[in-house]
């Protein structure tokens, strides 16, 4: 497969997830309520591994000892900050008390916003290389779910219908794909290895301002044991993906 095959399938793909809103009407609100905390911290656990364990080690390889890769990782952590400062950014994945419909469109197009990054993250990993592209999208993949979920969840709350939601939220979803399409044609002008400290960035800001707050204070021993083995399973899951793929 070509760079421009891999990309294009891994950003369908990822853009697909968003139909696993499907779930929150097969489950009762008490069982998303039990998963969601584990899936959360799952992803935590896989964006952290992912930026430590996959891409910065990747861009090192590749720029050497350098300052440039930590200014670009600096980068994609304050590019997060700001995107979610300006549009006042909820996942809301605990699914806490919701406040208002307008709030639905903000999480639309905070999300589209989200997912033209992503793609742009995963199209610059697979034109490295199909391996680094592959880990990439799993640690995106990891975190999408139970955004996926959450967001679904908040568009029903304020009063959305559920096939309009369903729609919408995959319409979002789909900003991956020219984000993709971009990074791959940057590629054949520019070296794109500084997409991969960026996504990096990405990461780490939502795993430690989005997902983390929200599994670090469990009901009770043995949700918190819980959230604990999930998230190390996340990072346990990226260490073996790249072992795996050398």
């Amino acid at each position: 497969m070509t760079s421009l095959a891999w990309i294009l399938a891994g950003t369908l793909l990822m853009a697909s997830l968003a139909w696993v809103g499907l779930a929150v009407l097969a489950l009762r609100s008490e069982s998303l309520h039990r998963i969601l905390p584990a899936l959360v911290a799952f992803a935590a656990g896989s964006l952290l591994g992912g930026s430590f364990l996959h891409l910065m080690p990747e861009t090192i390889l590749r720029t050497g000892p350098v300052l440039e890769p930590f200014l670009w990782l600096l980068t994609g952590f304050v590019a997060f900050f700001l995107l979610e400062q300006f549009l006042h950014w909820r996942h809301d994945h605990g699914m806490r008390a919701f406040r208002h419909e307008a709030v639905t469109y903000l999480i639309l197009l905070a999300d589209g916003m989200h997912n033209f990054l992503g793609g742009l993250a995963i199209g610059g990993s697979f034109l490295v290389s199909p391996r680094v592209g592959f880990v990439t999208w799993l640690a995106a993949a990891a975190h999408e779910i139970p955004q996926e979920l959450g967001d679904f969840a908040i568009l029903l709350r304020g009063g959305w219908e559920a096939r309009r939601a369903l729609l919408f939220n995959f319409a979002s979803a789909l900003t991956v794909v020219p984000g993709g399409l971009l990074a791959y044609v940057a590629g054949r002008w520019l070296d794109v290895t500084f997409l991969l400290p960026l996504a990096a960035g990405n990461f780490l800001y939502i795993a430690a301002s989005d997902l983390i707050p929200e599994i670090k204070h469990g009901d009770g021993f043995g949700r918190r044991m819980l959230h604990l083995v999930s998230f190390v399973a996340g990072i346990l899951t990226i260490l073996a993906a790249r072992l795996v793929t050398g």
